[in-house]
């Protein structure tokens, strides 16, 4: 059952920093985005980038939200894995 949780946390860790990935590198191709895909990577990561942006004001016009999300992503699935039971 703890390999279960551990790779449910991994694959949801993973998939959720390629979708910040995507959507960055999105932003910079297609800014005013409306596509399908556009739609559902910003409804997957807006719930992690939108409070990181409340704390973390744009330097530049550069938004470094995505950098700090991706590691807050990492921090907190190393944490839920080193906290399951091992079996």
């Amino acid at each position: 059952m703890a390999n279960v949780i551990v790779s449910f946390i991994s694959i949801l860790s993973y998939v959720l920093v390629i979708a910040i990935i995507v959507r960055a590198l999105l932003s910079w191709f297609m800014p005013a985005g409306g596509t399908g895909l556009s739609r559902v990577l910003v409804d997957v990561t807006e719930p992690v980038l939108a409070p990181i942006r409340r704390l973390l004001p744009s330097v530049g016009g550069i938004d470094f939200s995505p950098i700090l999300a991706i590691l807050l992503v990492q921090l907190v699935s190393r944490v839920l894995i080193a906290l399951v039971p091992a079996s």
